[in-house]
């Protein structure tokens, strides 16, 4: 009975966990890493046709998009997820599919021109993505599966994403049966349409995310259709165009719930009937998912507006975008919109478009409604990058760009703490934090166990525990990422970098301010250096 840690150890994403137990091969997740990677992982232990079953914690793609890779190499077994999920990944895994495809055709034509470019390959292809959706068994929260013998599981409602899930799992061997938890994404409370998440209150072993477990949301909710509304009322008086960089699933549902409401309400002066576009096929079909899967899966509020026959995310002037051509009429309509587009940290997809045609724009507004890794464009953009490269040209960034602070869909430290201390009746052995970045990692454990009295660890990739005897087979080290750079920077001292490009990108554009703000400004700013320079 054995957990071995391979992916989103020390890392947000490309999360992997491998559960050896019964004779069987477990996966928890298979999904792509995102952003900067600054850590080896190991390979799986097993082959592909070795692994019996996959237990998926959610949809999105850093726990999901490399399960079609599992089934390219052989894996034939089975994929356990609640049936929400299962509808997501009958559409994310395929658009996986489709941009990989895409990336390698336009890779190899440049290949073709220029014999430095080396050819590639997609990972999996289309038939990879709709064979490995025909393994998917889908289960309803709350209730529990006997998968085979020796292991049972059961999902619960995690509030992270439509369908999102922790998962409990269940191992017998030789007599003894210990109980498994992994939390998946942890989701923030009071989020639109979905429900809070829920608590699990007895665990042998927990491997808990830490996605935000340095930071906290504010402790005053933000009064979103507020702040939303002025940002477009201002940028159409300009006659600019507001681009939301969004994640097709989740926040685009999150985002179009809120604009109804603003246009209910009358709360755009400058233009008050504003067009709007979700230009994303894979939006278009998650928003059908929402709407099919809204009585297990919304909120109360969201279900009051369903009793009373409102389509809680569609409104007048809301117009979808499906092929490529009409995803480029919307840069030729001169008329200030809203266009609501993939991906949500800007690095493929169709807002890498939107981008080249609104970031020089001094009129325009480039709103971002989520969380943004290190190494990303989204990142770079909101951290104050006057340049950006966008299909190999230079684009300025002129645009006022805004963030809808505090709108997330992880739960803040306090919200992952409170879902630990929800194990009231049986207090975890051990608790394993994963799931973010390095620094977070360590230090969010070091909380858990100081202030909490929790038995923590934060593993990196290739440890392995022993779930029967409580004790490590192996205790892996942390291998840097072979890179052009002479060193491994650390997280911290990223973050210090990007404060200090942020700083600039400020002083930048302080032109406008009055002289006397100036001044504070330059003052403050001195005195940080007189602090910190010596």
């Amino acid at each position: 009975m054995k957990l071995t840690f391979i992916g989103a150890d020390h890392e947000v994403t490309g999360s992997c966990h491998l559960l050896s137990a019964c004779g069987k091969n477990i996966l928890i997740d298979y999904g792509m890493e995102q952003g900067k990677d600054y850590f080896e992982n190991v390979p799986i232990p097993v082959s592909a046709p070795e692994i019996d079953y996959v237990f998926l914690t959610h949809a999105h793609v850093d726990h999901s998009g490399n399960l079609p890779l599992l089934y390219a190499k052989g894996f034939r077994g089975k994929i356990y997820s609640t049936d929400a999920t299962c509808d997501l990944c009958n559409i994310m895994l395929r658009d996986c599919a489709h941009i990989q495809m895409q990336e390698a055709e336009w890779r190899n034509r440049k290949a073709k021109r220029n014999k430095e470019i080396t050819q590639m390959e997609p990972s999996y292809t289309m038939e990879d993505a709709e064979k490995t959706i025909k393994t998917f068994i889908p289960c309803r929260y709350g209730e529990e599966i006997d998968v085979c013998d020796g292991v049972k599981i059961r999902f619960t409602d995690i509030g992270h994403l439509l369908g999102s899930a922790s998962i409990e799992v269940w191992v017998t061997e030789k007599n003894v049966t210990k109980k498994i938890v992994f939390s998946g994404d942890i989701g923030n409370k009071a989020q639109p349409l979905i429900k809070d998440p829920h608590f699990t209150d007895s665990a042998d072993y927990v491997l808990i995310e830490s996605t935000y477990g340095d930071r906290l949301h504010s402790t005053e909710r933000p009064d979103y259709i507020k702040e939303l509304s002025e940002i477009l009322d201002r940028t159409f008086a300009r006659g600019g165009n507001v681009v939301i960089p969004s994640f097709a699933v989740g926040r685009t549902q999150e985002m179009l719930y809120f604009i109804r409401k603003i246009k209910k309400d009358g709360l755009v002066k400058s233009l008050p009937n504003f067009p709007v576009f979700v230009d994303s096929p894979l939006a278009v079909e998650a928003t059908e998912i929402f709407n099919d899967n809204r009585y297990e899966c919304y909120d109360e509020e969201a279900m009051e507006l369903v009793k009373k026959r409102i389509n809680p995310i569609t409104f007048p002037g809301l117009n979808l975008a499906i092929t490529t051509e009409e995803s480029r009429a919307i840069n030729e309509d001169p008329e200030p919109k809203v266009i609501i587009s993939a991906s949500g940290m800007c690095e493929a997809g169709r807002v890498r478009h939107h981008l080249k045609h609104n970031l020089w724009r001094e009129e325009c507004t480039i709103l971002f409604v989520g969380y943004q890794s290190i190494g990303t464009t989204g990142r770079a953009i909101i951290d104050g990058a006057e340049q950006i490269k966008l299909f190999g040209e230079t684009v300025d960034v002129k645009a006022d760009i805004c963030k809808l602070e505090g709108l997330s869909g992880h739960a803040d430290k306090n919200g992952l703490i409170e879902w630990m201390n929800g194990f009231t009746a049986k207090r975890p052995k051990k608790v394993f934090v994963v799931h973010g970045e390095d620094c977070v990692c360590s230090s969010f454990a070091k909380t858990l166990k100081d202030e909490y009295g929790f038995d923590t660890y934060a593993p990196y990739s290739g440890t392995e525990f022993d779930l029967i005897s409580g004790t490590f087979i192996k205790e892996a080290v942390p291998i840097p990422k072979k890179t052009k750079e002479a060193a491994l920077v650390s997280d911290v001292y990223a973050r210090l970098k990007a404060a200090g490009a942020r700083l600039i990108g400020i002083i930048a554009k302080s032109e406008g301010m009055t002289n006397k703000d100036k001044a504070k400004f330059a003052d403050q700013i001195i005195a940080l250096c007189e602090k910190w320079g010596k």
